[in-house]
């Protein structure tokens, strides 16, 4: 993680040398990753012996990266329906990981075993067997179907942004989700995690009213165009909106991972045995 977020810093320098549609890859490309090795660090807490191994954790990020790669030289009709598919797939693959946390097989009989877990689980049961875990999953797939639906109806130019948007929904759910469940089993959050989880909200948010609000970016415009659009420097009469957003969200990243390294400081002394999973 602390690579990845060292190399989306010199990628991102990459592309703001010379800021166009093909060469904002290089700047998410990192996010995904960062994003996905979030995800993992924080469902590896609870679940470290059914957690994904590093190759295939791996090989899925460098497929990410190509399927961006792909959107963003052909993002075509036949592209963005492709890539639904494979989305929608990805969903349905995590949903049945999750829900039965890895004892379940792919195999020519997985459809017939999810159909008999939505009659015994859903349709003949005032509630579910794992209620947390299908709450989840229920949130995270109206999200991602919503999503997905929003992709290949409306096509959006922009389809680096696009894939970064269903990382990001999908990470700060689960995050959501993670915090949530540590309160609703009265596990105990110490006082650092909780200072920089407000310092974190407070950061991420002056670093989107800068990014959305004060930036003036647009690669579709000419270097001379984009040039008139410059706002004045706000920040030692040297840095301007753009550069105070990349310094606040630099911060947020920052706390970020310091969050998840020391949010189970309180069960450090208790068995693992002990510790409850969701």
């Amino acid at each position: 993680m602390g690579l990845a977020l060292v190399m989306e810093g010199i990628m991102s320098g990459c592309y703001h040398v010379c800021p166009t549609y093909s060469n904002f890859q290089f700047d998410t490309a990192f996010m995904y990753v960062i994003a996905g090795l979030c995800m993992l660090k924080i469902y590896s807490i609870r679940h470290p012996d059914i957690n994904a191994t590093a190759n295939s954790s791996y090989l899925a990020l460098a497929l990410i990266i190509l399927l961006a790669v792909l959107g963003v030289v052909y993002g075509r009709v036949w592209f963005w329906i492709l890539f639904t598919l494979v989305h929608i797939a990805c969903v349905y693959a995590l949903s049945l990981e999750i829900y039965f946390m890895g004892r379940w097989k792919l195999d020519g009989n997985v459809f017939k075993r999810v159909w008999f877990v939505i009659k015994t689980d859903v349709m003949q049961c005032a509630a579910p067997t794992h209620k947390m875990r299908f709450a989840l999953l229920l949130c995270g797939n109206i999200i991602n179907w919503a999503i997905a639906i929003f992709g290949v109806v409306s096509q959006p130019k922009d389809f680096a942004s696009y894939l970064l948007a269903i990382f990001i929904a999908n990470l700060l759910l689960y995050m959501t989700f993670y915090i949530s469940m540590k309160i609703y089993f009265k596990e105990r959050i110490l006082p650092v995690p909780v200072f920089f989880i407000l310092m974190d909200i407070i950061t991420w948010a002056g670093a989107l009213y800068f990014f959305i609000f004060k930036a003036h970016t647009n690669w579709e415009k000419m270097p001379a165009q984009s040039r008139e659009e410059n706002d004045n420097c706000i920040v030692l009469n040297f840095y301007d909106a753009h550069d105070v957003w990349h310094f606040l969200s630099a911060l947020g990243l920052f706390m970020s991972f310091l969050i998840m390294m020391i949010l189970d400081d309180d069960l450090i002394k208790i068995p693992r045995s002990k510790i409850r999973v969701f």
